[in-house]
């Protein structure tokens, strides 16, 4: 008999450690004046050694991380950003916002990122730059990735906005890559709220990113601007408690490790279901717990997701493909690992609080109402 917990488990959630209320306080009641980046400064400084990068630029968003980084690339109207079609909905925004074209490509049932092997196809004369995503915490073929952009010389931009704590073959996610995207909304690894991160290894690139997040203001001459820029900026109070997440970070991804492995070692052996992919060179975060219903099971995916919900269990279905939408151009079902993902998968309740007991809860009710 299956005992109901009186709360909801959650897909996210964050841990609060020791430093949080000390910085924020700190950051509210001395984060003014000649003090009014302090935090900013170091949280900036923290991420980039963190990374082992040059570079890191706070940005109130992993998406405006995105569209700064085509800026800088030099993207503009007419040009075509290859993005995988099974990603959230603001990498192809941003490319709009440029007034350029999001060209919708395959994805790998490997990676569940862009298909290196299929890629080419999708580059044209207009073609100026490839977005892979690291999706749910796993990594694209970076390598297979880099490889084709060099031999048709175009930018590569990482969007690892759910890709903090990966590593591929040795180098963090951001690393590999012209530039990349962070995310600290209120469900990710390093959660704030909202906010993001920018980074890079190419120094003009930065000293000209750090203009533009400010309406393109001169270092050089007060309220004098250079170009039209942005207001993109990240508050001392959020860099406060970003800092002292990044300090527990390490923590924070074995935590996602572990529930990630109590997930597999009850579900590994069931057919007709895929968990998050695991390959040679891979390091995952596991940001994202998730399954992938690959057969007919009694219920569809959403019909698992109400009665779980019934049973006091959060899920999130993964993203639908952008060409579903209609919004970039009739694409629709020309990719069918992208829609068979899209519409079959599912991110499990992957709290970095979550206790073993829950898990267990978790598994027994997915059990009972698949009938595996």
């Amino acid at each position: 008999m299956l005992t109901k917990p009186e709360e909801l488990i959650l897909t996210a959630g964050p841990a609060n450690s020791r430093n949080e209320v000390k910085y924020v306080v700190d950051a509210t009641m001395r984060g003014w004046n000649f003090h009014h980046s302090d935090y900013i400064v170091k949280f900036e400084k923290a991420f980039a050694s963190y990374l082992g990068c040059k570079y890191a630029l706070t940005m109130p968003t992993g998406t405006s991380a995105l569209h700064l980084a085509l800026v800088l690339f030099g993207v503009k109207a007419g040009d075509e950003v290859i993005i995988p079609d099974l990603t959230y909905v603001a990498c192809a925004n941003v490319i709009h916002y440029i007034g350029a074209k999001a060209v919708l490509a395959e994805v790998d049932r490997q990676t569940w990122s862009l298909d290196a092997e299929k890629l080419e196809k999708y580059i044209t004369p207009k073609t100026r730059a490839i977005m892979p995503v690291h999706l749910y915490g796993n990594m694209a073929d970076m390598n297979g990735i880099k490889r084709i952009a060099k031999k048709h010389h175009l930018r590569v931009l990482e969007d690892a906005c759910e890709g903090l704590g990966c590593i591929y073959y040795g180098k963090p996610a951001g690393t590999l890559s012209d530039a990349a995207a962070f995310s600290f909304q209120g469900a990710k690894l390093l959660a704030i709220g909202e906010g993001g991160m920018f980074v890079t290894n190419k120094k003009d690139w930065y000293e000209r990113a750090r203009s533009l997040v400010d309406h393109g203001v001169s270092f050089k001459h007060q309220f004098w601007h250079n170009e039209i820029g942005f207001m993109y900026p990240m508050s001392n109070i959020q860099a406060a408690l970003g800092l002292a997440r990044l300090e527990e970070i390490n923590w924070s991804i074995e935590r996602k490790r572990r529930i990630f492995k109590w997930y597999y070692d009850r579900l590994h052996d069931i057919p007709g279901i895929t968990l998050n992919p695991s390959r040679p060179g891979l390091h995952s975060s596991y940001w994202m717990s998730s399954l992938v219903l690959d057969k007919k099971f009694p219920l569809s995916r959403n019909q698992l997701r109400w009665k779980l919900r019934e049973q006091k269990i959060d899920t999130r279905p993964f993203f639908y493909p952008i060409s579903m939408f209609n919004l970039y151009g009739k694409r629709h079902k020309q990719h069918p690992v992208a829609y068979h993902l899209g519409l079959n998968g599912i991110n499990l309740p992957s709290g970095v609080m979550l206790t073993e007991e829950k898990i267990d809860y978790v598994v027994r009710c997915l059990r009972q109402n698949l009938r595996v």
